[in-house]
Formats: C-alpha cells, structure tokens, sequence
C-alpha cells in the first residue's frame, strides 16, 4: 500500500514541476539566450538556487549517503570537494560573464584564439559529459524510486528521465532554474530533518558510531578508506564542479559578474555546511540495518523503513529533487553545447534564431534517451561519476586552468592536455593495483595533462590571434542565435557566420 502511495505522490510531484515550468517560463522562450540562458538575466537568488540544487544532485545525497553507510565519516568528503569547487569557481571564472560565452567549448576555445579544432573536441567532450552527469542522475533517481514505489529498476530509471525531461523540453532554462529553487528548499530542508530523526532514531552520535569500524569513524574516514583515496575523491568531486557545464551556465546566464561571485560564495558556504549531513543519514541507516546489500540503497531504506509515512513522503520529494534538479540543469548544459557548437560542427554554420528552441527541444529529447541507456548499464553512482569525471573533465579543468592564467598556452598545448589526461584514466582504470592505490584517476590524470600542456605550448609557435579577435569571432557567430526571431522574416536565410 505504502509504495503505491509514493508512486502517486511522484507523479503529482512530477506533474506539479512540469505545469509551474511551463508557467514560469511561458514568456520566456522567444530566443536562443532566452530558452537555453534564461535571456543572461537571472537574479541573485535564482542563482543560488539552482547552483545549491545543482550541487545537492545524486552523487552528494545518495551517492555520498551510501558511501556514509560504507565508510562512514568519508561520506562527507563528496561534500567538502563540492564546497572547494564552487568557491574556486566564484573567484577563478566569475569573471568571464563579461565575455558573453553560450557554452564551456566556446570558452576554451577563447583561451587559444578560437581555435576551432580545440572547440570541436572541448564540444565532443562536454557533451559525452553531459551525458555521463545525466545518466549518474538517472541512475540514482532509479534506484531510490524503485526501492520506495516499489517498481522495477528499468520502469523507475524511465520514469525519472520522463520526469525532468518533460520540463526541460516545455520551459527550457527559464523552467529550470525556477523549478531547480523550489528543490533547492525542499531538500534542504528534507535532508536536515532527516539527519535529526536518524540521529535520535539511533541515540545520538555514540550509537551513530558504535556499530561501525573504527577507520570509519576516523577523522573523515581515513583510516578506513586511506589518505590519497580520500584526497582522490575531494579532488575529484572539485574537479568535477570546476569543469562541469553546468556550472558554467550559472556564469553565462548570471545578471553580473557581482552576481555571480556573490551567489557562488554562498552556495560554496551552504555546501560546506550541508556536506556533513549525507555521512550521518549513512551512519544511522548502517546502525540500524548493518546488512544492507547495496550501500547505494540506504538513503530509500532510511525513509521508508523507518521514518513515519507522512515524512517519507517528504523525504522521497527531496531525494527526488536532488536527482532532478541537478538532471535537469546537466540537459540543458548538454543542448547548449550540441545547438552552439557541434550543430556548427556538423553544418558549417549556426542555427538561426527562429529554429533555435525548436532544434533545442529535439535535442533535448535525444541526450536524455542517450543519458537513459547509459544509466541502464550501470549500478555504483560514486564509481560511475569518479571515473566519468577522470576520464572526460580532468583535462578540461587543466585547460580551463591554463587558458584562464597562462597566455602562453595554445591550441597544441590544449590538444595534449585532453588527449593526456583521458589516457592517463583510463590506464588507471584498467590497472586494479593502480585504482587501488590512487582510489581513482583523478589526481593523476590531472598532473599528467598539466605537465603536458605546457610542455607541448612551449615547445610550439605561440597563438597569433589576440583575445580581442578570438572574442569577435565568436561574437560574431553567436549573434545570428541571439536576436528574436521576427515574424516577417520566416522565410529568411541569413548568411552563414564564418567560422
């Protein structure tokens, strides 16, 4: 009885999203920037918002809560690697508002004079990453709502992908980052209450701890899980924020470099603070149920084992909200890159603005399906994004780095460090002694990019095009997306930019 009535409460969950996104968002689709940028106006709170819901997405709730069951204090570090990263991200990258971009690639692009092969690949690579992000989510979103409406994994993993997907394809940005606020208070305020009553459902930090090993209750596990293993993932987790295209569409999209910093600063303080709370609702599942057969189960366990009916309802909205929030934001990051970059790839030119939303919504409708069959194959959510981050983001966090700071780095230099760093993870990954010892790719396959990197950029002929004219090539293209379209000129042909 009690799953059928979390399946209802889903749905209209669900259906409650998609009507406020159409809402909020129904005079807002007219352009290009409006539907995948929200018109680059969005306020203070709003960023927020969707940046604290973005942060609290599927790795840092039930990835970082079933980590907590496994490893006990170590479940905080997800969180603290989250914090590092936002606030690196206000004080790094804030400033390039200023520049306009639409998309990561087009950045770092910029950094090497808008070298188009640079683009191309960075576009390649964001976009498999928006990829991996999205399927991270679905899978988790499956695997909680399986356990609590009782459901078969593949129908759940659907259901989740339906969930957010409808309203990204109705509102676009606009939609999400609204819908993104609304999750960002209801999951803060579901996984807080829920550390409290786990605590006291266990009898407070001592029987939080009693049942675990004591490397588990180690300073942030590390004597359970070892110090580079625990520096891996923090390190990781950061990487993860810094290069994710997500985050970057907080930047484009803020009201202002002020805006954004301040609003990045205070999700990096929120997080910091929130990182805790995952560990503890880990620990006390672990507690109270030591047999659990997959640790990623213990967040849905939690909630519907032990807590009354009336708070698991709340409990299962917040759970969802991280997973959707954090989804929907990824979908949009990833049609951004496919409508800017690889449509231009693929046709020689940017689309016009009047087929811009149209184009965005098939596209959405495509990476999500994409995103699906990658969730389907998969069924660790912190092993699925440690080694998707290592492999794909690691070398566009050096290239964002190096670009941002470095004017002597260029277009060889930036080829290598993606190339480098992709190779070094997958090594990693292949070699089990090798895995055992880092705990991930990471830390490694960021030293190797970086050494790579500049090694090959001074060993070249440095860039001829200044960043004046690397911006008004890009200027240029991205000016035929962002006008509104005018009724009168339907059957219009703009030239093509050039490119």
């Amino acid at each position: 009885m009690n799953s059928q009535i979390f399946l209802v409460t889903f749905v209209l969950y669900i259906i409650a999203m998609i009507v406020f996104g159409w809402w909020i968002s129904r005079h807002k689709r007219g352009s290009g920037d409006d539907f995948l940028l929200g018109g680059r106006s969005v306020p203070l709170f709003l960023t927020v918002g969707t940046t604290v819901a973005t942060m609290v997405g599927t790795g840092s709730s039930m990835g970082a809560v079933g980590f907590g069951y496994a490893n006990g204090w170590a479940g905080a570090l997800y969180g603290l690697g989250g914090a590092v990263g936002i606030l690196l991200l206000a004080v790094c990258f804030a400033p390039v508002r200023k520049l306009r971009f639409m998309t990561m690639s087009e950045e770092l692009a910029y950094y090497v004079g808008a070298n188009r092969l640079v683009r191309n690949v960075v576009a390649l690579l964001i976009y498999i990453a928006c990829i991996g992000w999205l399927g991270a989510h679905i899978l988790g979103g499956g695997l909680y709502l399986s356990w609590m409406a009782g459901i078969d994994l593949t129908t759940a993993r659907i259901l989740v992908a339906l969930g957010f997907g409808i309203y990204c394809v109705v509102g676009g940005y606009f939609a999400v980052i609204w819908t993104d606020t609304i999750q960002a208070v209801v999951l803060f305020a579901g996984f807080i209450l829920m550390a409290v009553l786990a605590l006291i459902e266990v009898g407070g930090f001592s029987g939080l701890t009693a049942g675990m090993d004591a490397g588990a209750t180690s300073f942030l596990g590390i004597g359970q899980i070892g110090a580079l293993p625990a520096l891996s993932l923090a390190a990781v987790i950061a990487i993860g924020v810094l290069a994710t295209p997500s985050f970057r569409q907080r930047i484009y999209s803020g009201k202002s470099v002020g805006s954004v910093r301040r609003s990045f600063l205070i999700t990096g303080v929120l997080y910091l603070g929130f990182s805790i709370i995952p560990a503890i609702i880990g620990m006390a599942t672990h507690a109270l149920n030591p047999g659990l057969e997959n640790s990623n189960f213990a967040f849905p366990f939690l909630a519907t084992e032990i807590m009354p009916l009336g708070l698991g309802l709340l409990l299962l909205v917040a759970g969802l909200s991280a997973t959707m929030s954090s989804a929907s934001s990824d979908a949009i990051a990833g049609v951004s890159t496919l409508i800017r970059d690889l449509y231009v790839l693929a046709t020689g030119r940017t689309p016009s603005a009047r087929n811009v939303v149209r184009f965005s919504r098939i596209a959405l409708v495509a990476t999500i399906g994409l995103a699906l069959l990658f969730a389907l194959a998969s069924d660790n959510v912190i092993t699925y994004i440690t080694r998707m981050i290592s492999t794909i983001l690691s070398g566009l966090f050096v290239s964002a780095m190096l670009g941002r700071f470095w004017p002597r780095y260029n277009w060889q230099g930036a080829i290598a460090t993606l190339i480098c760093a992709s190779v070094t993870s997958l090594m990693i990954i292949a070699n089990s002694d090798w895995t055992a010892f880092w705990g991930n790719p990471s830390i490694p396959a960021v030293l190797v990019a970086l050494v790579a990197g500049v090694i090959v950029s001074l060993v070249t002929p440095a860039s001829r095009v200044t960043s004046a004219q690397a911006l008004a090539i890009l200027d240029q293209e991205r000016k035929r997306m962002e006008q509104v379209p005018e009724p009168t000129l339907t059957n219009a042909e703009a030239p093509a930019a050039p490119h």
